[in-house]
Formats: C-alpha cells, structure tokens, sequence
C-alpha cells in the first residue's frame, strides 16, 4: 500500500511510488501481471496555491462545517420523531458512518492534496463520469445552500428589528462572505476560525447549563431521567422513528467533508489534515451526542414546540426550550445571535 506520510509543505510534490512487492503480494499478482496493470502515481501540482491555512484554521472550519441549524433548530425534531433514546441512536450511528466516510477522505487527502478534492479523486481512482457528478451536485449543492441561508438570516436580523425588510439583511450578509472571501485563503481561515469558536462556546455552555438543570441545581426541578422512564417515550415510534430521523442527522452532519476542501490550501497536509480530521470528528461527536443527551433529559418527546422549530420560530428550539424550562428566558436572543454567526 502507498504510504500517506509523504507530504512536505512543498507546493509541487510527487506522492511515492508505491511498493510493487507489496502489491503484487496483495493482489496474488505476478510481477509482469502487476507492471502491466499497475498505474503511474499521480502528479500533483498546485504552484497556485499559496497554502496558508494552519491546523486550527482547518479544525474549526470543520467543526464550524458540522455545527448549525441542524443541532440548534433541527435536533428538536430528531427528540419528536425517534423519542431521546432513538434520537441519540440515531446521531451515534450517523456519527461512525461520518468517521469511516472522513478516514477514508483524510488518506486521500494526504495523498493528493488538491483544491479539487473528492471531485479529483473520483476522476483519478474511479472514473471522470463520476468526478464530474460530484462535481455539479456538490456546487448545486452549496448555491442551495448560500440562497437559503440568505434567507434564514434577514429572517434571523427580523426577530430583534422586525420592521427591516428582509432584502436588505441577505444583502448585508452576501456582503460580508464576498469580502471574507476576496481577501484570500487567510483571511477565510481566520474568519471561520472565530465564527466557529463562537458556536463551539455555546454549544458547551449549553452543555454545562444543561447539566445544572437536569441535576435540579436551575429551575428548582431535578429531571434526571424522568422522560425516558415515560411508557414508549425513549424510542417513539419504533424502528420507524429511528429511521426517520437518520435524514435530520446526516443533515446535521453535513460539513465535516469541508476539511477535505481545504487541504489543498494546508500549509503541511500531511501533518494537519489526519489532525484535523481526528480532532475535528471527535469533538463534533462529543458536542452532538451531549447536546441530544441533554435536551433528552430535559425536554419531553411530546411537546408541541419541537416540531414547529424553525429559524423563523427560533423561540421554538429544544435549545431555547431548555432555557424557558430552567427560568432563564434570554434564550431566544443568545441563540438567534448563534445562529446568524453559524448561517454566515
């Protein structure tokens, strides 16, 4: 097998030939059988990029990826579906699909890291009809993406000034990202870097909040586990709950693969992409398995409010729910200003 240990900061690299005893072992290959199919290693080159992005930029940019409407809005609808213990099932088992999809993308990374990513890598091992498939749906993909969060986000700046017409704060907005990115690979990084810091704070102090309230040290109740002592509460509606909401979660989870997208600009892809990855699934695995623990212990499966949570109704998250429970009611505004650092 090649080894991924090769990178070293270079802009131009050549990846190592890979060992043709080892191969030809590993393929019950005779070594004329294995010089004939045996293809040339790929030549990166990528003298135009100027590779700036350190190892916290990269860490944060996929944890910021991860951490969104899909924890903060969305998990509200995972705890109605599936009940809290179906709900963190479901997270668990979409979190180790998640790790073997970024192992796998960290290896190839390291092996060829380029700006073209997983699109350059079905080219190059698979076949060009699917590089250029992924391609396409994945830019389809994110201009879904920017026009929707645009809108989430004049309806975000309406919930403290309502009387803003909602054009102006998506243009407001679209400003922003043009300029983050027009000033280079840097200055994305850096931007990332603190608008995901901002999300990982809260997310953690919501955690220890959370802790509080469900011991009876807030709110003057102690929940413990009360709502999954309910009868048919910790799975509603069964296997059919469960898989229901396996789409919110692979939602939630979406983000992670940015890290891929990135080690093409990675000062030292060798060292930092597999960092970045480990350390990056690990705390989104940590943040998200806590956080629907939490509201599982908090908040009950059927309260109407988890099914109307939207960024229009943001007083409607499990997250803001929590809060109103403990007595603590400038939740609502905490979480919009999260939320419109997660939607930019």
């Amino acid at each position: 097998m090649p080894s991924f240990d090769t990178y070293d900061g270079t802009p131009t690299m050549t990846p190592p030939s890979i060992s043709e005893k080892d191969v030809a072992y590993a393929s019950d290959l005779s070594d004329a059988e294995f010089q004939e199919k045996s293809a040339q290693p790929p030549q990166v080159t990528a003298t135009d990029l100027k590779r700036t992005l350190r190892p916290r930029h990269m860490t944060m940019i996929s944890i910021g990826g991860t951490i969104g409407t899909g924890l903060f809005v969305g998990s509200g609808a995972s705890l109605a579906q599936a009940g809290p213990a179906g709900a963190l099932v479901a997270y668990m088992i979409c979190a180790m699909m998640v790790l073997a999809v970024l192992q796998s993308l960290a290896e190839l990374a390291t092996y060829m890291p380029v700006s073209g990513s997983f699109t350059t890598y079905g080219i190059r091992f698979l076949d060009p009809a699917l590089g250029f498939a992924l391609g396409w749906n994945y830019y389809y993909s994110f201009i879904t993406v920017v026009a929707a969060d645009l809108v989430a986000a004049s309806l975000l700046v309406q919930f403290w000034v309502p009387d803003v017409t909602g054009i102006w704060a998506s243009f407001i907005l679209l400003i922003c990202m043009v300029l983050i990115n027009s000033f280079g690979a840097s200055s994305f990084g850096e931007g990332e870097f603190y608008m995901a810091l901002i999300k990982v704070i809260a997310v953690i102090a919501f955690v220890i909040v959370g802790v509080i309230v469900a011991a009876g040290g807030i709110g003057g109740r102690t929940y413990g586990f009360d709502n999954w002592s309910i009868p048919g509460a910790p799975f509603h509606n069964g296997f059919g709950g469960l898989l229901s909401c396996f789409i919110v979660a692979g939602f939630s989870f979406q983000g992670t693969e940015m890290i891929g997208v990135t080690a093409g600009e990675s000062k030292n892809p060798r060292r930092d992409v597999p960092r970045a990855i480990r350390s990056a699934f690990w705390r989104v695995l940590l943040f998200y398995i806590s956080t629907i623990f939490i509201i599982g212990l908090i908040v009950r499966w059927d309260d109407p409010r988890l099914l109307q949570a939207n960024v229009e109704k943001i007083a409607m998250s499990p997250f803001v729910i929590m809060f109103q429970l403990a007595g603590i009611n400038w939740g609502a505004h905490l979480l919009n200003a999260v939320i419109l650092t997660a939607v930019l």
